[in-house]
């Protein structure tokens, strides 16, 4: 008999024009505590809000210990949510408020009392049972929120993003009693987050979304020493990323020098992404044993370490972890061990539009804005594909300069440049190179020169 609870297969799901989920594919093993991390609109909540019933996909199916949910009410699913707001009833007391499902059901009164009784000494809950919910802290209104959850014995408890409105300290602790808690019960828990420490924490998988795609499924160990892509190293914890070029099995070559490294497979000369932590570059105070060198720009101390930019001999910039004290300005010497190094396939290597013909110098795309090409000899309607290099897009101040306008909506530092994305109001993606520095939200011009596009008869 199959080990799977949840099986997610095939899942679309949009709300007006908006695509919320693409194609979601997903497997719950009995027993697990599988979180859903991303950022704010990336899809997660949506993927547990179907998973519960609340919605109704597109596209695809549901499944739970074989049966197809589809069309089933959340009333009759056998599952529960715990939401970010707990939705307590602040006219009943704790009790009533942990008996409330149970009552519905018309449970006898001895077996309600029993049960509650139960389940409050699960979440250290007892002697609560007649206080007024309003005047509990938010840490046991979450634990009263959870006991109402579970009182109604479901086989998988969803939890969307319960500890984000407790502060800092409650939060740690209430991780610890979650964690104690699934241990102890042995049911599934699906819980949605963005806090990666949380994510890394608790769970035994973690599923990485963006922009509603699954970006990788792994263990924290996996996830956070294997990343994929560039948007998974970058998201889960602290990072260096940087532009590489993959010699051959075995050798890489970034900020300007060749390392040894452990991966195999790419190719010969073959641009790629490396991801090195910051806790795996060592600093060797002998300099004998470096392989690079640079000047620490900024030091400052975490408590249990100390973080560090510093500025390569190369002109690369690097993020340092180490315990060990170097002043603003020391000269430091450095090596990265070959399994330190994560070589990533580059997810793109330039843009790629597709686009029409309005002349033979003209193309449309991007939302119908109009670029000037060198003459392609093709006539007006032409079906074309139109290729642009990262650093070959021009991103203005003034967002009515360009042929069209964007909107930055993510920002990867790689040592010595950034990596923009922007999107056009219609959503159409460009990935801009740039040494300048610009925020989340900006709205910019978008300028391309004649020559720096590549303009391909499409087949």
């Amino acid at each position: 008999m199959s080990d799977c609870i949840i099986r997610v297969k095939d899942l679309t799901k949009s709300f007006g024009d908006k695509v919320v989920l693409k194609n979601i594919n997903l497997e719950v093993k009995k027993g697990e505590f599988v979180t859903i991390l991303g950022p704010s609109g990336c899809g997660k909540t949506t993927l547990l809000r179907l998973i519960a019933g609340f919605h109704v996909a597109d596209e695809g199916v549901i499944e739970m210990n074989g049966q197809d949910l589809t069309g089933m009410p959340p009333h009759k699913r056998a599952l529960n949510t715990v939401f970010q707001r707990y939705a307590l009833f602040p006219h009943l007391d704790v009790f009533n408020n942990v008996a409330f499902g149970l009552k519905l059901k018309n449970v006898p009164k001895e077996e309600i009392e029993k049960r509650v009784r139960k389940v409050l000494k699960m979440v250290c809950m007892t002697d609560y049972e007649d206080r007024d919910v309003n005047s509990l802290s938010g840490g046991q209104q979450q634990r009263i929120a959870i006991a109402r959850a579970l009182i109604n014995q479901p086989e998988v408890l969803l939890l969307d993003e319960p500890l984000a409105a407790l502060d800092l300290k409650m939060r740690k602790d209430m991780q610890i009693e979650l964690k104690e808690m699934h241990q102890k019960l042995g049911i599934t828990f699906i819980y949605v987050t963005h806090d990666q420490e949380e994510a890394l924490t608790l769970s035994d998988t973690i599923v990485v979304m963006n922009e509603g795609v699954i970006q990788q499924i792994g263990s924290p160990i996996d996830i956070y020493n294997e990343p994929q892509n560039s948007f998974v190293a970058d998201f889960i914890g602290e990072s260096n990323i940087l532009n590489a070029t993959m010699i051959k099995d075995h050798r890489v070559s970034f900020i300007n020098k060749e390392f040894d490294c452990v991966d195999e497979g790419f190719g010969e000369n073959v641009p790629v992404d490396v991801v090195v932590r910051p806790e795996d570059i060592h600093i060797q105070d002998d300099k004998s044993k470096a392989v690079f060198f640079g000047k620490v720009t900024s030091c400052i101390f975490k408590g249990v370490h100390y973080e560090m930019l510093v500025t390569t001999n190369e002109g690369f910039e690097l993020l340092v972890q180490d315990y060990r004290y170097y002043p603003v300005d020391s000269e430091i010497g450095m090596s990265i061990r070959p399994e330190d190094i994560q070589v990533m396939k580059k997810e793109r290597i330039c843009n790629t539009f597709e686009g029409t013909m309005v002349s033979a110098n003209e193309v449309e795309m991007l939302d119908g804005a109009r670029f000037t090409c060198n003459d392609t000899g093709l006539s007006a309607g032409t079906k074309v594909k139109v290729e642009v290099d990262f650093d070959k897009i021009d991103m203005l101040d003034d967002k009515d300069a360009g042929a069209t306008s964007a909107q930055v909506t993510a920002i990867l530092y790689k040592g010595d440049h950034y990596h923009l994305t922007i999107s056009t109001y219609e959503g159409d993606k460009l990935y801009v190179d740039t040494q300048d520095v610009w925020d989340k939200n900006d709205i910019v011009g978008v300028a391309i020169k004649p020559e720096d596009l590549r303009v391909i008869k499409a087949e």
